[in-house]
Formats: structure tokens, C-alpha cells, sequence
């Protein structure tokens, strides 16, 4: 295994990750509010990640806020 060809990869990878779920995430909340049906929120979150070839399946969960809550 090549390592700096390893880390690279990875690293585009979560980036594309990143900017492809927020464009998603942002989209979908758009559609929501034109259409009415989102609420104050928080938005409970909840993404998976497997990975073919090893036994990965890895979870992240958490909340968007959608108002600022101080």
C-alpha cells in the first residue's frame, strides 16, 4: 500500500463527501421551507458510512440548528 497515494485519495474523497451532503442538505432545506413544512428544528442528522472491501460501518449523528439559539 503507497500511503501518500492512500492519504490523497482518502482526502478527496471526504472532501467531495462534504461539499456534495451540504448542497444536499441545503437543497432539501430550501425545498421544505418553500413548501412550508419546516419546522424551527434542530434537524436530527445521521450519516453512514461503509466501505467495500473491510468491515466498516461508521456513524455520525448530531443536530443542524436552523435558528440561532443563543
Amino acid at each position: 500500500m503507497d500511503n501518500e497515494a492512500f492519504n490523497m485519495s482518502l482526502r478527496k474523497f471526504l472532501k467531495k463527501v462534504g461539499v456534495t451532503s451540504q448542497q444536499e442538505i441545503e437543497e432539501a432545506v430550501r425545498t421544505a421551507r418553500d413548501a412550508g413544512s419546516l419546522g424551527d428544528g434542530p434537524l436530527k442528522a445521521r450519516m453512514v458510512l461503509t466501505l467495500e472491501g473491510v468491515e466498516l460501518e461508521h456513524v455520525v449523528e448530531g443536530d443542524i440548528a436552523l435558528m440561532d439559539t443563543q
